[in-house]
This record gives C-alpha cells, sequence and structure tokens, in this order.
C-alpha cells in the first residue's frame, strides 16, 4: 500500500492518461475493424452501429487519442493524414508521440478505404466543434466535402450523412450559413442522381433549415414542393423535416396542416432529444391557439420542459380568459423570449384571437349587451370604441364565432338561444377525427417497420428454382380448371 501511495505522489499526472487514452484508443480501433466489415460485405447496419458507437466516444475524444488513431489508420504519406493532422491542437506533444509510437509498435498501418478516411475526417470535425474551435472545424468540413464529391459507394452514405450535417453545423455556428447554400444545391443534386436516400433526407432538412435560418419561407417551400418525396428512412430526419414543414405551414397561415406536423414532430422525436421537444411544443401550442384551441395544462407540466413554456402558459392563460389587458401584459413581459423563438409575428396574430374568445365569453354570460358595454369589456382602446366594438362583433356574426344578432337602432347585441350540440354534427365530426388520427398513426407504424436485408440467405439453386416454376405452374393450371368447371 505505501509503494501505491508513494507511486502515485510521485507521477499523478501521467496516470490519468495511462488509464484512459488506451481505453479510448482500442474502442476506436474496434470501430474501425466494424467499418471494415461493413464495407467488405456491403452491409450499411454494420457502419450505422459503428457511428452510433463513435458518437458514445464523443467526450472521451483528445487531441493525443486522434493523432494515435491517425497514425494507426490512414498512411503517413496520405494527404488526409498531413490535412487532418494539422488542424489538431498540439497543446499535449509529449502524450502525442507516446501514444503515436505504441500504435505504430502495435501494428502496422493497414490500406485505407474510402470509409475509413471519410470516418476520420467525421471524428476530426467532432473532436473540433467541441473544442470551440470553429475556423479549424470550417477547413476540415469544406476538405471533406471536397473528398465526398469523388467517392460514390453506398457504404459511405451513413458517414457522409452525419459529415453533412457538421458540415452545415460549423458554418452555422460561425452565423455564415448563406455561403454554402450553394454547395448543399449541389450535393442534393448529387445524391439524387447517385440514389443516395439518406443523403438527400438529410440535406433537404440542411437546406430547409438553411432558408428558414433567414426567414425565406417561399423559396423553403418551392424547395420541399419540387424535392424527391421524403420517404423516411432515418427517425430523426423525419422528425426534422416535420418540424420545418409544421414552421412553413404556420407562416402560411395554413394552422390545420401545421398542427399535425408539429404535434407528429414532438411524438416520433427521441426522448432525450429535449431541446428538439420543447421547441416544437413552443410551434405547436401557439398553432392551436391561432386555431381557437385551447392546449391542456399536461402539455405545459411535463418533465424537463415546464420552465421553459412557461411564456407559452402564461399566453394561453390570457387567451383562453379573453383579457386583452393581460395579453399585451404578457406579450410585453417575455418579449425576449419570443423573438429568441422566432414567434413574435405569431403572437401578434393572436390578438384577434383573444378579442374573439372574449366575445364568445360575453355572448354565453348575456342575452342582451350593448355595443359601449361590449367596448368595455374588450378594453378597446382605440378612439372610437364602440364602432370598432361593432364591427368586431359582426365579422364575428359572420365567421359564426357567436350566435347573435346586432340591433343597430338600439345599439344592442342580441345573443341567441344555445341549442343541443348533441342535435348538430359536431360530435360525429369530433369523432371522424380521431379515427382518422388513429387509421394515420396505424398506418405509419406499419411503413416504419424495418426488416433486415435477405443478402446473407443462401441464393435459389438453378434445379430448385426448377421445381418450384413446375410446381407454380401445375397450381395455375389446376386452379384454370376449377374456374372451367364453375362455369
Amino acid at each position: 500500500m505505501t509503494a501505491d501511495v508513494e507511486m502515485e505522489v510521485q507521477a499523478p499526472s501521467s496516470s490519468v492518461p495511462s488509464a484512459t487514452v488506451p481505453s479510448t484508443l482500442q474502442h476506436l480501433k474496434e470501430i474501425v475493424s466494424l467499418i471494415e466489415t461493413g464495407a467488405q460485405g456491403k452491409e450499411v447496419r454494420r457502419i450505422v452501429r459503428a457511428v452510433r458507437l463513435t458518437m458514445m466516444l464523443r467526450r472521451k475524444l483528445r487531441a493525443s487519442v486522434l493523432s494515435a488513431f491517425l497514425g494507426h489508420v490512414l498512411p503517413s504519406g496520405s494527404e488526409a493524414f498531413a490535412k487532418l493532422s494539422s488542424l489538431l491542437p498540439k497543446d499535449d506533444e509529449h502524450d502525442m508521440d507516446v501514444d503515436t509510437a505504441a500504435s505504430v509498435v502495435q501494428g502496422p498501418a493497414k490500406h485505407c478505404i474510402p470509409e475509413l478516411e471519410i470516418f476520420c475526417y467525421l471524428i476530426v470535425l467532432i473532436y473540433l466543434i467541441d473544442q470551440k474551435r470553429y475556423n479549424e472545424a470550417k477547413a476540415c468540413s469544406s476538405a471533406s466535402i471536397a473528398r465526398l464529391r469523388n467517392i460514390n459507394r453506398r457504404t459511405v452514405d451513413v458517414i457522409a450523412s452525419r459529415l453533412y450535417f457538421y458540415y452545415s453545423f460549423s458554418y452555422e455556428l460561425t452565423n455564415s450559413l448563406a455561403e454554402i447554400r450553394g454547395t448543399l444545391l449541389a450535393l442534393h443534386r448529387m445524391a439524387t442522381l447517385r440514389r443516395d436516400e439518406l443523403g438527400q433526407e438529410t440535406l433537404l432538412n440542411l437546406l430547409l433549415r438553411n432558408y428558414l435560418h433567414y426567414n425565406l419561407y417561399d423559396q423553403a417551400e418551392k424547395l420541399r414542393s419540387k424535392a424527391p418525396r421524403f420517404e423516411a428512412h432515418s427517425n430523426q430526419q423525419f422528425c426534422r423535416y416535420l418540424f420545418y414543414l409544421g414552421k412553413i405551414r404556420t407562416i402560411q397561415l395554413e394552422y390545420t396542416d401545421a398542427k399535425e406536423s408539429l404535434l407528429q414532430a414532438a411524438r416520433k422525436a427521441p426522448v432525450a432529444a429535449r431541446g428538439f421537444q420543447i421547441q416544437c411544443n413552443k410551434w405547436a401550442v401557439i398553432v392551436r391557439l391561432l386555431l381557437g384551441e385551447i392546449p391542456e395544462r399536461t402539455v405545459f407540466m411535463q418533465k424537463g420542459m415546464k420552465k421553459a413554456l412557461t411564456p407559452y402558459f402564461e399566453l394561453t392563460n390570457a387567451v383562453r380568459i379573453g383579457d386583452l389587458e393581460l395579453f399585451k401584459i404578457v406579450a410585453d413581459k417575455f418579449s425576449g423570449t419570443f423573438s429568441s423563438d422566432r414567434t413574435h409575428n405569431l403572437i401578434v396574430r393572436l390578438r384577434h384571437n383573444v378579442i374573439r374568445t372574449g366575445l364568445r365569453n360575453i355572448s354565453i354570460s348575456y342575452s342582451r349587451i350593448s355595443l359601449a358595454d361590449v367596448a368595455r369589456k374588450l378594453r378597446l382602446d382605440s378612439p372610437n370604441p364602440v364602432a370598432d366594438a361593432e364591427s368586431i362583433v359582426a365579422k364575428a356574426i359572420r365567421d359564426g364565432a357567436i350566435d347573435a344578432t346586432i340591433d343597430h337602432a338600439n345599439g344592442w347585441v342580441v345573443s341567441k338561444e344555445t341549442g343541443d350540440v348533441y342535435s348538430t354534427n359536431e360530435p360525429q365530426i369530433a369523432f371522424n377525427s380521431r379515427i382518422a388520427f388513429c387509421l394515420n398513426m396505424h398506418n405509419e407504424a406499419v411503413r416504419a417497420l424495418r426488416f433486415p436485408p435477405n443478402s446473407n440467405k443462401e441464393k435459389e439453386s438453378e434445379e430448385t428454382r426448377r421445381e418450384r416454376q413446375q410446381q407454380e405452374q401445375e397450381l395455375a393450371k389446376h386452379i384454370a380448371e376449377e374456374d372451367d368447371d364453375d362455369f
């Protein structure tokens, strides 16, 4: 025990790297073998697993580990090795030399296949972004995209899709997304021609995000409508697509479609994607308020979202009550939050809904009320509140928001008696919408089922195929004779 204590006191700095670096490097080498096996057998699922394992090692990456890894995978004289090594920081030179030497002793460098080269670009790019070296990350991502243009292999598509994302992300962190819009369009065209379906989905989402970042909603909708049909090979990409589609539909005043897309995106999102779920719920709450619906209280009390959704909860409460003064107070109080969420323009649209809700409450409470009292209860602050109240009531009657008539001679609003709702078609419409929702969810679940490819099954021999065809012909002949007997 005494010797152990003395050893820890003498060299505390070298004990930590020796315990952590080899394990991380060994994990990376196992990922390399997984990628090689997937590339040789053309098994994309192995490469998907390798990328997933890489994301789990993200926090353990160090410059010395990456230098040793590059020396193990890439030939020392290759252009990729020189480029990536120059981008890594040289802070830990001693550890880096030790690790590199150890990696060389463990085994000679293998012949680098394109999948491994692109993987090296990806892992270095992730490390640079995590270390907030955004300029180096931009240089690394641009070099990786230039290399990807010359590779047309389906086993690279999974790694390339992640590389596309971090390429756009590195430029977004430096607020220069507009610079790569042309490159993303060219990459999307290239992915379409190569039938890279996962790349098409990723690049389409990146382009939509690029357009929406600069509020170019019309261009985003034109691209979305003319792009190939979204087949949803990745659940994450499909969630992003639904979220962007919901934002576009909201701006275009198509609130029903927007609500469906946003709620579906929030429902399909992974549990760990808490920030994405919060954004979906924020937009979904606004859209439901614009539709005249009041979201349930449980929406705002979800675990981990209560604090972020507090401004929208208070806004919903103001709309539910129909208090225009309270609505203005909440809008001014959380104006910074609404501006950062890019929902401020939608909040402005809600003013009309607040007035309509207040008017509906007045119509239910009073069988007859003067227009002056309506203006006072709605707290209209216009120069001629009575005339404004009359126009607002007239528009609400025309739209079917309230069932009433205006007595212009006496300046009254006379509400009609509310009938039995079950004597109308509203219950049928409500049940029909619920049934349609359940059927759509079932159909999407069936379409989302995935089955392993048939590549591992043994090929059918010539003799077996001949016997199967003969049996099919005899069966068809037998069925035809039975049909003739029926006639």
